[in-house]
This record gives C-alpha cells, sequence and structure tokens, in this order.
C-alpha cells in the first residue's frame, strides 16, 4: 500500500540523515561480500529507482521533488519524503539534484557457480575499481545480450550510487556474482570456453575468434591487466588498434568485446 508523501523543509530533519550515508555508511565491506544480501544501496533518478522496483529490490525510504513527483513514487512501499530543489541539493550533495533518490535494501545474489548453471555468455571482471567503468560495462553486457558478470573482491561495487545510475538500471536485469576467489571459482566452469583481453603482441585478433556455446570474456584493470592467474586460463585476444594506441578503456573494451564475441558463439 502506497503511503502518503511527507513534505519537509528542513534540510537537518533526522529523517534525511540515512540518504547522506556514504557507500560505506550503506554497506559496509561485509554487507558487499555477504551473497544473501546485507546493508543499503541508493537509487538515484526515475528510471534507475524504477528498474530497482520492478527487480523486485525492497525499498526503504524515498526523497522526491515536491514539485514534480515521479511516477514511481506511487509504487513504493515506504516513506516517501518530499521537498525542494534546495532542500533536495543539501541532503543528496549533489549540484543538481534528482526528482528521485530512493533507499533500497541489497538483495541476494548467486554464487559463481550459480550464475554459470543458467547462463551461456558472462563477463569476468577483476582489479576495476572505478564504479563509472563498472556502471558502463554491466550496461555493455546487458544491451549486447549477455547473461551475466563476474566479479573479483576488488572490484567496485555494481550496487554503488554511480554505477547503478551509470548503467542506467540494468545492473537489476543483469545478474552478477562476486568472490574473493575467482580463478578457482573460474577454473571450475568446464564447459566455457574463457577468453582473456590484452594488448599483448602474441594474443589472437578478437575477430578471428569462433566461440562455443558456452564463454567468458575477462576484462582487467587499466593499470596492471589481469592477473597471470586468470590469463593462465584463457586463450588471450587482443582488439586490433590503430598504430601507437594499445588499448580502449575498461569499457569500451568490454562493448567491442561483447559484440564480436557474442555475435560468433555458438
Amino acid at each position: 500500500m502506497t503511503r502518503a508523501v511527507i513534505r519537509i523543509e528542513d534540510p537537518d530533519d533526522p529523517r534525511f540523515r540515512q540518504f547522506r550515508l556514504n557507500e560505506r555508511g550503506l554497506a559496509s565491506r561485509a554487507d558487499k561480500r555477504d551473497d544473501a544480501g546485507a546493508g543499503m544501496f541508493l537509487a538515484e533518478g526515475d528510471l534507475v529507482v524504477e528498474r530497482a522496483v520492478a527487480a523486485g529490490c525492497r525499498p526503504v525510504a524515498a526523497l522526491v521533488d515536491i514539485e514534480r513527483i515521479p511516477t514511481v513514487a506511487s509504487d513504493l512501499t515506504c516513506p516517501v519524503y518530499a521537498g525542494g530543489e534546495a532542500v533536495r541539493r543539501v541532503v543528496s550533495g549533489l549540484g543538481v539534484p534528482s526528482a528521485i533518490i530512493a533507499l533500497f535494501h541489497r538483495p541476494p545474489r548467486p554464487t559463481v557457480a550459480k550464475l554459470a548453471a543458467t547462463a551461456r555468455r558472462l563477463v569476468v571482471v577483476e582489479g576495476v575499481d572505478n564504479p563509472t567503468n563498472i556502471g558502463s560495462i554491466i550496461r555493455n553486457a546487458a544491451a549486447l545480450g549477455w547473461d551475466g558478470l563476474i566479479l573479483d573482491h576488488t572490484s567496485a561495487d555494481p550496487l554503488s550510487r554511480r554505477s547503478s545510475r551509470v548503467a542506467m538500471g540494468t545492473v537489476f536485469s543483469l545478474p552478477h556474482a562476486r568472490t574473493t576467489t575467482l580463478a578457482d571459482d573460474l577454473r571450475e566452469l568446464v564447459e566455457f570456453e574463457h577468453y582473456a583481453l590484452t594488448p599483448a603482441a602474441h594474443a589472437v585478433s578478437i575477430d578471428t575468434i569462433r566461440p562455443g556455446h558456452k564463454l567468458t570474456v575477462m576484462i582487467g584493470s587499466e593499470r596492471s591487466g589481469l592477473s597471470d592467474a586468470l590469463l593462465e586460463l584463457a586463450t588471450p585476444v587482443r582488439i586490433p588498434m590503430a598504430d601507437d594506441v594499445d588499448s580502449l578503456n575498461a569499457a569500451a573494451a568490454t562493448a567491442v568485446a561483447c559484440y564480436a564475441l557474442g555475435r560468433r558463439s555458438g
């Protein structure tokens, strides 16, 4: 049942404190490693909130524009607070605040094995600690029809505020698994062919690969690339580049790889 909108004009109102929590305040390191779902995440903007609700995420509280209450607010079974732009700017910390920001309980997520059991094509991310890159990778994978994302524990949180915003809420439709034992978990996926993106000269050009029915593509840190442990599991592939340019950024490389490998997979 939808609750009535509660108008508040004092940015210091204690009910706004929850919206001011930073990423660590919303979810601790232990929360982010908990597959059962622990802590909270913040969704920002109409579309992201709509997709979180559609995915079944449980809302905690929302803050909306009193002058333009988004339609999705009527779908929220939680306290919905409203304020003018000045109040929402202070509370959200944004120069131009969104018409809605909402807090949700973090949902449970699958293990690597459970995700792989229902997937054909998976993106694997290691050491990508920029949430903007993670959000873009998610959006690319979802748009190009891949089935899920596997991240190591050093990569940025897909449910972080910036990541979910950059992904335009597709993080809620693209399942992800997070693991502290990435190489070991991938080694267990014996039905999958693994392809590792690298600028190394000995790597096979990606436009010559004809992958099988089940595959992963591995994306590493822009600074150090993939670890030796992952490279040993995979066929190294490279994206052909112009002279004197050795690589694309992680998000752009993922888009190229997902398109090139996805359309040729068996």
